[in-house]
Protein backbone atom coordinates (compact mmCIF):
# COMPACT_ATOMS: atom_id res chain seq x y z
CA UNK A 1 0.00 0.00 0.00
CA UNK A 2 2.92 2.80 0.83
CA UNK A 3 4.30 1.76 -2.48
CA UNK A 4 1.55 2.92 -4.67
CA UNK A 5 0.12 5.92 -2.35
CA UNK A 6 3.93 7.68 -3.35
CA UNK A 7 3.44 7.52 -7.32
CA UNK A 8 -0.12 8.93 -7.20
CA UNK A 9 1.02 11.92 -4.54
CA UNK A 10 3.69 12.90 -6.98
CA UNK A 11 1.35 12.81 -9.83
CA UNK A 12 -0.82 15.06 -8.59
CA UNK A 13 1.63 17.80 -7.17
CA UNK A 14 2.61 17.73 -10.70
CA UNK A 15 -0.86 18.72 -12.07
CA UNK A 16 -1.41 21.16 -9.38
CA UNK A 17 1.78 23.12 -10.28
CA UNK A 18 1.07 22.55 -14.28
CA UNK A 19 -2.56 24.00 -13.31
CA UNK A 20 -0.83 27.28 -11.31
CA UNK A 21 1.40 27.79 -14.06
CA UNK A 22 -1.60 27.83 -16.68
CA UNK A 23 -3.79 30.33 -14.45
CA UNK A 24 -0.95 32.89 -14.36
CA UNK A 25 -0.32 32.41 -17.98
CA UNK A 26 -3.91 32.82 -18.58
CA UNK A 27 -4.20 35.72 -16.16
CA UNK A 28 -1.12 37.86 -18.12
CA UNK A 29 -2.59 37.11 -21.91
CA UNK A 30 -6.12 38.48 -20.62
CA UNK A 31 -4.24 41.90 -19.42
CA UNK A 32 -1.75 42.36 -22.36
CA UNK A 33 -5.18 41.89 -24.50
CA UNK A 34 -7.04 43.90 -22.23
CA UNK A 35 -4.70 46.66 -22.67
CA UNK A 36 -4.18 46.44 -26.64
CA UNK A 37 -7.88 47.00 -26.90
CA UNK A 38 -8.08 50.25 -24.67
CA UNK A 39 -5.00 51.16 -27.26
CA UNK A 40 -7.06 50.26 -30.18
CA UNK A 41 -10.65 52.10 -28.98
CA UNK A 42 -8.34 55.26 -28.45
CA UNK A 43 -6.85 54.87 -32.02
CA UNK A 44 -10.18 54.40 -33.16
CA UNK A 45 -11.78 57.31 -31.84
CA UNK A 46 -8.70 59.62 -32.85
CA UNK A 47 -9.50 58.74 -36.36
CA UNK A 48 -13.05 59.18 -36.10
CA UNK A 49 -12.79 62.74 -34.63
CA UNK A 50 -10.15 63.66 -37.34
CA UNK A 51 -12.38 61.92 -40.21
CA UNK A 52 -15.04 64.28 -38.57
CA UNK A 53 -12.80 67.66 -39.12
CA UNK A 54 -10.87 66.49 -42.70
CA UNK A 55 -15.06 66.42 -43.60
CA UNK A 56 -16.17 69.64 -42.64
CA UNK A 57 -12.63 71.13 -44.13
CA UNK A 58 -13.66 69.19 -47.55
CA UNK A 59 -17.16 71.01 -47.58
CA UNK A 60 -15.24 74.51 -46.52
CA UNK A 61 -13.01 74.26 -49.64
CA UNK A 62 -16.06 72.84 -52.02
CA UNK A 63 -14.06 69.82 -53.12
CA UNK A 64 -16.53 66.98 -54.15
CA UNK A 65 -16.66 63.91 -52.11
CA UNK A 66 -15.16 60.94 -53.82
CA UNK A 67 -16.86 57.61 -54.13
CA UNK A 68 -17.04 55.38 -51.70
CA UNK A 69 -14.37 52.12 -52.45
CA UNK A 70 -16.91 48.98 -53.30
CA UNK A 71 -16.37 46.67 -50.05
CA UNK A 72 -13.85 43.59 -50.81
CA UNK A 73 -15.85 40.20 -51.80
CA UNK A 74 -15.41 37.90 -49.43
CA UNK A 75 -15.83 33.94 -50.77
CA UNK A 76 -18.02 31.73 -49.40
CA UNK A 77 -16.07 29.53 -47.15
CA UNK A 78 -16.13 25.93 -49.17
CA UNK A 79 -17.99 23.32 -47.32
CA UNK A 80 -15.88 19.84 -46.20
CA UNK A 81 -16.09 17.56 -49.38
CA UNK A 82 -16.95 14.06 -47.90
CA UNK A 83 -15.54 12.15 -50.99
CA UNK A 84 -15.92 11.75 -54.16
CA UNK A 85 -19.01 9.69 -54.86
CA UNK A 86 -18.61 6.55 -56.83
CA UNK A 87 -20.83 6.21 -60.17
CA UNK A 88 -22.95 3.60 -60.20
CA UNK A 89 -21.57 0.78 -61.45
CA UNK A 90 -25.46 -1.25 -61.69
CA UNK A 91 -26.42 -1.40 -65.70
CA UNK A 92 -29.94 -0.53 -66.41
CA UNK A 93 -32.00 -3.39 -67.82
CA UNK A 94 -33.42 -3.50 -71.13
CA UNK A 95 -37.09 -1.83 -70.93
CA UNK A 96 -40.18 -4.11 -72.34
CA UNK A 97 -41.40 -2.09 -74.42
CA UNK A 98 -45.72 -0.95 -73.71
CA UNK A 99 -47.95 -2.63 -76.09
CA UNK A 100 -49.61 -0.24 -77.76
CA UNK A 101 -53.13 0.12 -77.69
CA UNK A 102 -55.11 1.03 -80.67
CA UNK A 103 -56.55 4.53 -80.18
CA UNK A 104 -60.25 5.22 -81.15
CA UNK A 105 -60.02 7.88 -84.11
CA UNK A 106 -63.16 10.52 -82.67
CA UNK A 107 -65.24 12.75 -86.09
CA UNK A 108 -63.55 16.08 -85.86
CA UNK A 109 -65.53 18.85 -84.40
CA UNK A 110 -66.32 21.59 -86.47
CA UNK A 111 -64.53 24.72 -85.59
CA UNK A 112 -66.59 28.25 -85.13
CA UNK A 113 -65.05 30.60 -87.33
CA UNK A 114 -63.18 33.45 -85.12
CA UNK A 115 -64.41 36.64 -84.41
CA UNK A 116 -61.91 39.64 -85.39
CA UNK A 117 -60.48 40.89 -82.18
CA UNK A 118 -61.92 44.64 -81.95
CA UNK A 119 -58.90 47.08 -81.08
CA UNK A 120 -59.51 48.66 -77.79
CA UNK A 121 -59.64 52.62 -77.55
CA UNK A 122 -55.88 53.62 -76.66
CA UNK A 123 -56.08 55.75 -72.58
CA UNK A 124 -54.36 59.15 -72.73
CA UNK A 125 -51.32 58.63 -70.35
CA UNK A 126 -51.25 60.33 -67.10
CA UNK A 127 -48.80 63.19 -66.48
CA UNK A 128 -47.46 63.17 -63.51
CA UNK A 129 -47.30 66.40 -62.39
CA UNK A 130 -43.70 67.39 -61.72
CA UNK A 131 -42.02 67.49 -57.98
CA UNK A 132 -40.31 70.52 -56.77
CA UNK A 133 -36.61 70.42 -56.98
CA UNK A 134 -35.60 71.10 -53.05
CA UNK A 135 -32.95 74.11 -52.88
CA UNK A 136 -29.96 73.37 -52.30
CA UNK A 137 -28.07 74.44 -48.59
CA UNK A 138 -25.33 77.21 -48.95
CA UNK A 139 -21.91 76.48 -48.37
CA UNK A 140 -19.93 77.41 -45.23
CA UNK A 141 -18.14 79.87 -47.95
CA UNK A 142 -21.23 81.83 -48.46
CA UNK A 143 -22.71 81.34 -44.66
CA UNK A 144 -19.52 83.31 -43.65
CA UNK A 145 -19.59 85.96 -46.16
CA UNK A 146 -23.07 86.54 -45.27
CA UNK A 147 -22.25 86.72 -41.96
CA UNK A 148 -19.45 89.06 -42.38
CA UNK A 149 -21.32 91.46 -44.55
CA UNK A 150 -24.49 92.16 -42.14
CA UNK A 151 -21.49 93.12 -39.36
CA UNK A 152 -20.09 96.27 -38.91
CA UNK A 153 -17.43 95.67 -36.76
CA UNK A 154 -14.60 92.89 -37.31
CA UNK A 155 -15.17 89.29 -36.18
CA UNK A 156 -13.03 87.06 -35.14
CA UNK A 157 -13.31 83.35 -36.13
CA UNK A 158 -14.25 82.29 -32.80
CA UNK A 159 -17.30 84.76 -33.01
CA UNK A 160 -18.61 83.62 -36.41
CA UNK A 161 -17.97 79.83 -35.38
CA UNK A 162 -20.46 80.96 -32.49
CA UNK A 163 -23.14 82.49 -34.46
CA UNK A 164 -23.05 80.18 -37.55
CA UNK A 165 -23.65 77.19 -34.32
CA UNK A 166 -26.38 79.01 -33.10
CA UNK A 167 -28.18 79.50 -36.43
CA UNK A 168 -27.26 76.50 -38.34
CA UNK A 169 -27.21 73.92 -35.01
CA UNK A 170 -27.23 70.86 -37.80
CA UNK A 171 -23.98 71.69 -39.43
CA UNK A 172 -21.84 71.71 -36.43
CA UNK A 173 -19.57 74.54 -37.25
CA UNK A 174 -16.12 74.40 -36.21
CA UNK A 175 -13.87 77.01 -35.35
CA UNK A 176 -11.20 75.42 -36.64
CA UNK A 177 -12.63 75.02 -39.53
CA UNK A 178 -14.51 78.87 -39.91
CA UNK A 179 -10.68 79.82 -39.81
CA UNK A 180 -9.58 78.14 -42.62
CA UNK A 181 -12.49 79.30 -44.63
CA UNK A 182 -11.86 83.02 -43.77
CA UNK A 183 -7.81 82.36 -44.52
CA UNK A 184 -9.37 80.99 -48.02
CA UNK A 185 -11.30 84.10 -48.47
CA UNK A 186 -8.20 86.60 -47.47
CA UNK A 187 -6.35 84.88 -50.04
CA UNK A 188 -8.90 85.20 -53.01
CA UNK A 189 -9.67 88.81 -51.88
CA UNK A 190 -13.01 88.65 -50.55
CA UNK A 191 -11.73 89.19 -47.07
CA UNK A 192 -9.66 91.11 -45.05
CA UNK A 193 -7.53 90.42 -42.06
CA UNK A 194 -6.54 92.56 -38.90
CA UNK A 195 -4.36 92.18 -36.46
CA UNK A 196 -5.55 93.87 -32.20
CA UNK A 197 -2.74 92.65 -30.43
CA UNK A 198 -2.71 88.64 -30.61
CA UNK A 199 -5.84 88.69 -32.04
CA UNK A 200 -6.76 88.60 -36.10
CA UNK A 201 -10.09 89.43 -36.62
CA UNK A 202 -11.72 89.61 -40.04
CA UNK A 203 -14.29 91.74 -42.63
CA UNK A 204 -15.93 90.88 -45.87
CA UNK A 205 -14.08 92.49 -48.66
CA UNK A 206 -16.41 95.44 -50.30
CA UNK A 207 -16.77 94.73 -53.73
CA UNK A 208 -15.17 96.76 -56.30
CA UNK A 209 -17.56 99.33 -58.61
CA UNK A 210 -17.97 99.06 -62.21
CA UNK A 211 -15.63 101.54 -63.78
CA UNK A 212 -17.78 103.77 -65.81
CA UNK A 213 -15.98 104.84 -69.03
CA UNK A 214 -16.96 107.32 -70.46
CA UNK A 215 -17.21 107.13 -74.65
CA UNK A 216 -14.40 109.32 -76.52
CA UNK A 217 -16.21 112.16 -78.58
CA UNK A 218 -14.94 112.99 -82.03
CA UNK A 219 -13.48 116.78 -82.47
CA UNK A 220 -16.30 119.17 -84.03
CA UNK A 221 -15.44 120.08 -87.52
CA UNK A 222 -14.46 123.27 -87.80
CA UNK A 223 -16.23 126.01 -89.78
Amino acid sequence: MPETAGPVTELASQYVSQVTKDLEQNVKEQERVTAEIAALQERLAALQHDHAILLNMQQALGIAAPAPAPAPVVPAPRGKSGGARRPDTKKPGPKKPAAKKPAARKPAAKKAPAKPAQPEPAQPAQQQPAQPSQPAQPTLVELVRRYLTEQNEPRSAAEVAEALGRTYPERAVQTKVVRTTLENLVARNGAHRSKQGSSVFYTVAAEPAPETAEKAEGADPAE
